[in-house]
């Protein structure tokens, strides 16, 4: 195996280094389980977040998985954004809660890029098949009390489970165990990871598995991979957040993560391709 060392950044050389440390020879080549990477945001820190231009060009370098955030609008539409306001990513006041989808299709971000609806997320991944895919729900009571919840959930679900593409695994996801609850309830079907900005421990496997879960996101920080080995025994699917680096996807695969999130996925794919090739990454 030939290495340009040369050419590679110290940081780099370092995790291939330990990685060369954690798997033997006959571990990397009898590699069975696949890493799924994912894209935080569409990659948020290599592109404008959560727009179609996101999803486009990450899809367009290879990527195949992703996250993204859902919201309501105050007359029932569905955007992809993250914050609770819009000033950090548009420049404006208020939030997508606050607002009709009129007035929010009329806002850009300050890159330019229109807000994005989750029916045109969907339409656009409509026609590819095989894509991962986490839809978190920022549904805090404060906004969505039970009532508007529910509405939420239900036009979410719906809008998702209709335009799936076949072989695609499309995911509802929260900090808030309520949204869980409901979907778990009168979707059985519906896919779900529960997430917590809290390390993977005993206490996150039995919410998850209370909930009725078999998939948990946690806080790669202080997650062992004894912790991860231990949720899989208990029949659970691990995916660890967040991914600012190469290293951390690294570091990710030694703790034996089945999902990764990274939100500089086109940055690691293309390391991993060229410098970790034996590592198979879906």
């Amino acid at each position: 195996m030939n290495f340009k060392i040369s050419a590679m950044p110290v940081h780099y050389l370092v995790w291939m280094l330990i990685g060369a440390a954690f798997f033997s020879v006959e571990e990397v080549y009898s590699q069975q389980q696949a890493v799924q990477l994912f894209a935080h945001r569409g990659g948020a820190h290599e592109q404008d977040e959560n727009t179609l231009q996101a999803f486009q060009n990450s899809y367009d370098q290879g990527i195949r998985g992703y996250e993204t955030d859902v919201r309501m609008t105050k007359d029932g539409d569905l955007v992809l954004f993250h914050d609770g306001s819009l000033d950090r990513i548009t420049g404006h006041q208020g939030s997508i809660e606050e607002m009709n989808a009129s007035e929010i299709r009329k806002i850009k971000t300050k890159k330019g890029n229109p807000i994005l609806f989750l029916d045109e997320f969907l339409e656009y991944l409509e026609d590819k098949p095989g894509v991962y895919l986490e839809l978190e729900m920022k549904t805090s009571p404060e906004i969505y009390p039970r009532p508007v919840l529910e509405k939420y959930c239900d036009k979410l679900y719906q809008a998702a489970a209709a335009r799936k593409p076949e072989g695609s695994t499309y995911l509802f996801t929260s900090f808030d165990k309520r949204p869980l609850r409901y979907l778990k309830a009168t979707y059985p079907d519906a896919d779900m990871l529960f997430i917590t900005s809290r390390p993977l421990t005993d206490e996150v496997v039995q919410e998850t598995l209370e909930l009725g879960l078999q998939r948990v996101g946690c806080n790669i920080s202080g997650t062992s991979r004894k912790m991860v080995d231990a949720a899989h025994e208990a029949g659970l699917q691990v995916s660890l957040w967040p991914g600012h680096s190469v290293e951390d996807f690294l570091l990710g695969i030694y703790l034996g993560s089945d999902y990764l999130c990274s939100d500089v996925p086109v940055e690691v794919l293309q390391f991993m391709q060229s410098k970790m090739p034996w590592v198979n990454i879906k």
